[in-house]
């Protein structure tokens, strides 16, 4: 049996709730058809992102969660996507009451995690280290994060931090490292580690990359792509067909139960000639439960 957190009897699977379509009216019969009965909730929720709710729409939204047997693992905000460069006081304005809303909305929506996106650096470009950066110059995101973390479980739910591109403070693992150990609460909080996205900053994904981070994640999301010339990533593709080692890091995520739960992404990338129509959902959710009854046996 797994409980709602996704804890014991093998890896689930989720999704991003925009994956299946802009209304869960729309996307929960797909999910039951593709016999999904957890869900990552991000947009396509009347039409809104999770953060843009109403009371009565996230009631409704439970309801009928509820009514088609399919649970919430995480209620992924935009929540502290911005450059640290707009100093302590704009960005703990803009974000202001966002940490709250998320809790309310979480308590009607019964997520494990809540999920804050890790910052931009308009100095990308010229740091080898922006955690080290801002150790030095802006300490106080350390505590941003931290007071969102406490509050998020004094709530009784757990903050992840997913990278991003372009900016990213996350560009190497050992940033992503480093910033977890400064931040001193892993009892609260943990890494979700976007594999091309990553990739995107400059890390490839490899077994390597896996396990230096493996220490700090609790949750991973997966999406295909193809290698450039350069190695970078040029084409979107499924999980099947990506240059990455999908079938080693998935099945060392399995065997070391670090991501109980693994949730499927929309690949980044141009359209590779010929693959217009290419249906990734359903083809990378039989490859991806193909790896993990591999891991079982």
């Amino acid at each position: 049996m797994t409980d709602r957190h996704g804890k014991g009897g093998g890896v689930r699977l989720t999704m991003l709730s925009d994956m299946a379509g802009r209304d869960l009216a729309e996307s929960l019969p797909k999910l039951r058809a593709w016999g999904l009965d957890l869900l990552d909730l991000k947009g396509g929720l009347f039409g809104k992102g999770v953060l843009d709710l109403t009371d009565d729409e996230a009631a409704r939204a439970a309801s009928m969660l509820r009514d088609a047997g399919v649970e919430v693992y995480c209620l992924s905000t935009q929540l502290f996507h911005s450059q640290v460069e707009i100093g302590e006081a704009a960005f703990r304005a803009k974000y202001a009451g966002g940490v709250d809303r998320a809790i309310q909305l979480a308590e009607v929506l019964q997520p494990r995690f809540i999920r804050l996106l890790a910052a931009d650096t308009s100095r990308r470009a010229e740091l080898d280290d922006a955690v080290a950066y801002i150790a030095a110059e802006q300490p106080w995101v350390f505590d941003a994060y931290r007071e969102a973390a406490e509050r998020i479980a004094a709530a009784g739910f757990e903050t992840t931090i997913e990278n991003e591109i372009g900016g990213c403070i996350f560009s190497r693992p050992e940033e992503v490292v480093a910033f977890f150990d400064a931040l001193g609460r892993p009892d609260r909080t943990c890494f979700t580690w976007d594999v091309q996205n990553l990739w995107q900053m400059g890390t490839f994904p490899s077994v390597e990359v896996y396990e230096a981070l493996q220490p700090v994640t609790g949750y991973v999301h997966v999406k295909g792509g193809i290698a450039g010339a350069d190695g970078g990533l040029e084409f979107r593709s499924t999980l099947r067909d990506a240059s990455w080692p999908v079938e080693e890091i998935v099945g060392r995520v399995a065997a070391s139960g670090v991501s109980p739960v693994v949730c499927l992404n929309w690949p980044h990338g141009g359209t590779r000639p010929g693959r217009e129509n290419e249906d990734i959902i359903a083809e990378d959710l039989a490859y991806v439960r193909e790896l993990l009854t591999e891991s079982r046996t």
